[in-house]
């Protein structure tokens, strides 16, 4: 055939066309160079990290007949040979194939000829951990003593199978898998020296869909320009991985922000709709929520041409901290229980109203009764268990630092009267809105005007929800009220802050009740303990 596949056409064929794995080959340019050479050496790594390719330009080196060094020339007769996979000394043996005794045996025993046209014979022994106890057995004494001209070249991608006698013999390099970064830039040097047009999105993706495989990447890049027909298109590209486009992966973020369950399911039907596989959508979903809380704590951190930056760090201002933690273990464990869901599709969604139910501060919804025409029998309220026995200093002192009853009352608002109770209003509110009132304090209030004060550091919480917010106070208050944030240092008054010092208050309260209390005393001093945890009992617990 005239045509060549990238992966055999673009091996490298010097460790300076090498890709990755700078620490083998820093650690053999230097043994080649100085003449320090090792009798065994055994590498180990993932299917397509540079296992053979390695192993071939080792030997290239071992025999390139213009001398002993890590910069074979290639262009004499032995390093042709060895490119072409014709050079007599270098032996490739296939251990899946060759995994008797009988098999080692005769490659031992000739492994005592001297080389017939390099200065090395060089023993590639691929998939090493295949071989038979037997076939081990029998290569160990003439691994640990070779003769002076042979080399043992011993590669596999399980070394857990390898014996500790073989290990203990050889030198040992494990090949890392290649980031996904370094790969898309080898494919797009590939695709400008092939002169194949392409979109620089579409290489991010197949970088990662190969899974630090240099190989499998150049294999996924073949097939991607037979599928656009001679050139690689972002869309085409994830249409052929069946990947999801993070412009997708966006609203169904926002929805999640906005609380909004409805639209949740329609982006769900929307990747649905599209064939993308579930499994890659949670994947990227989130790599999505990696790349969000890069920008949260290490913003220097994202790159530059990341698609769709600023909404990115839109989100970014809009999720805290805590939330974006919480979605990403649960799209890696939706991801993993995909196999034990009724059908992909119930996985999927189930992991996104999973995160619907249980992002903080989120209510419980509320669920129609099945039949409303039935009058609920009612029944009455169990009377509640009493708190265990303490101290009567102790538990006074955690049951004062509870706030009261009147503290949490919902504020009156009728006929659109407002009586200024602020933290009360916002308290009604819910999701990111909820988060967004609780942040401002209240300025000024009429009838026809609230006035409201976020701080500065707050203000990315208005793009897309400072709308929402207005429409939420004027549908309490009456339309026709004007609603009006202004931006600045807060004094304390805002209901997140009295929050705040409210729990710091019920903390230290009762930190110093327990610490004081007679009998916590005793036991400490009694059986050397001492106090690791201290938590305030709920305002339920304390009544």
């Amino acid at each position: 055939m005239s045509h060549q596949v990238l992966a055999r056409k673009w091996r490298p064929k010097s460790f300076a066309e090498l890709v990755g794995q700078e620490h083998v080959v820093r650690a053999l340019s230097n043994a080649l160079n100085q003449g320090r050479l090792h009798h065994a050496y055994l590498l180990t790594g993932t299917r397509g990290c540079g296992k053979t390719t390695i192993a071939r330009i080792l030997a290239k080196c071992l025999n390139c007949e213009t001398g002993l060094s890590a910069t074979p020339c290639g262009q004499c007769s032995a390093c042709r040979e060895i490119e072409s996979g014709r050079f007599v000394d270098l032996i490739e043996i296939d251990a899946a194939s060759y995994t008797g005794v009988d098999n080692m045996r005769e490659v031992l025993e000739n492994a005592q000829y001297a080389p017939t046209a390099g200065r090395y014979k060089v023993y590639l022994i691929d998939e090493v951990h295949m071989l038979s106890k037997s076939a081990f057995n029998a290569m160990l004494k003439t691994l640990e003593e070779p003769p002076a001209h042979v080399v043992f070249i011993l590669a596999t991608t399980d070394p857990q199978k390898v014996p500790v006698t073989v290990l203990s013999r050889c030198l040992q390099f494990n090949l890392k898998l290649l980031p996904p970064v370094r790969v898309a830039e080898h494919l797009k040097n590939v695709l400008a020296a092939e002169g194949i047009a392409n979109e620089p999105a579409a290489l991010p993706l197949i970088a990662r869909a190969a899974a630090g495989s240099m190989r499998d990447a150049l294999s996924l890049l073949d097939q991607a320009i037979a599928y656009g027909g001679g050139s690689v298109k972002e869309q085409e590209a994830r249409d052929m991985l069946g990947s999801v486009d993070q412009a997708y992966l966006f609203p169904i973020l926002e929805a999640l922000a906005a609380n909004d369950g409805a639209q949740l399911m329609a982006e769900a039907d929307n990747v649905a709709a599209r064939g993308f596989s579930f499994e890659a959508a949670l994947q990227d979903l989130g790599l999505l929520l990696h790349q969000i809380a890069l920008a949260q704590t290490v913003p220097e951190a994202v790159a530059e041409n990341v698609p769709e930056r600023e909404r990115l760090f839109a989100l970014a201002r809009t999720l805290d901290a805590e939330t974006v933690q919480l979605y990403y273990q649960i799209a890696g464990l939706g991801r993993r229980d995909l196999e034990w869901a009724p059908d992909e599709y119930a996985g999927f969604s189930m992991a996104l109203l999973r995160m619907l139910a249980f992002t903080p501060g989120n209510p419980a919804p509320a669920v129609a009764a099945a039949t409303p025409q039935t009058t609920p029998r009612e029944i009455p309220a169990p009377s509640p268990a009493a708190p265990p026995a303490a101290t009567p200093r102790a538990n006074a002192a955690v049951a004062a630092a509870a706030p009261s009853q009147a503290d949490n009352a919902p504020v009156a608002v009728q006929g659109g009267h407002f009586d200024g109770d602020w933290p009360a209003l916002a308290s009604t509110l819910n999701g990111v809105i909820g988060q967004l009132a609780s942040a401002c304090e209240l300025l000024e209030h009429n009838p026809t005007l609230l006035r409201l004060r976020l701080p500065e550091a707050q203000k990315g919480l208005l793009d897309g929800f400072g709308d929402k917010l207005k429409a939420a106070l004027r549908e309490k208050l009456g339309g026709g009220i004007k609603v009006e944030i202004a931006f600045g240092a807060t004094q304390g008054s805002a209901p997140a802050e009295i929050a705040a010092r409210h729990k710091a208050e019920r903390q230290a309260e009762a930190e110093t009740a327990i610490q004081n209390d007679p009998f916590v005393q005793a036991v400490v001093k009694e059986f050397d303990g001492r106090i690791t945890q201290i938590q305030p009992l709920s305002q339920e617990s304390a009544k």
